[in-house]
């Protein structure tokens, strides 16, 4: 299974962006686990802190970070694909 975290914050633009984002690789990826933390709840400071994030929206995958700031929708869907095929591979 592949998890993506997302921290966000309220007043952040690019957080919809990424959130609508997010939206279409769960419809093409329905196996996919998004977990949406906001930065400044507990669980969303904890991970901001472990992984260095400095601006939102922070985007984790499978516990590495993947993008900080705006989400670069191919990018995101060629990783998603690649950790896909990995794990087809190891099975």
């Amino acid at each position: 299974m592949i998890t993506i975290q997302f921290l966000t914050s309220q007043s952040c633009s690019e957080c919809v962006q990424a959130k609508q984002i997010l939206d279409e690789a769960k419809i093409q990826y329905p196996k996919l686990k998004i977990e949406e933390y906001d930065v400044m709840s507990l669980k969303g400071l904890e991970l901001a802190v472990k992984y260095g994030i400095m601006a939102n929206p922070g985007i984790i995958i499978n516990d590495e970070l993947f993008s900080v700031g705006n989400l670069d929708k191919e990018k995101l869907f060629e990783k998603i694909s690649s950790l896909i095929t990995f794990q087809h591979r190891t099975l």
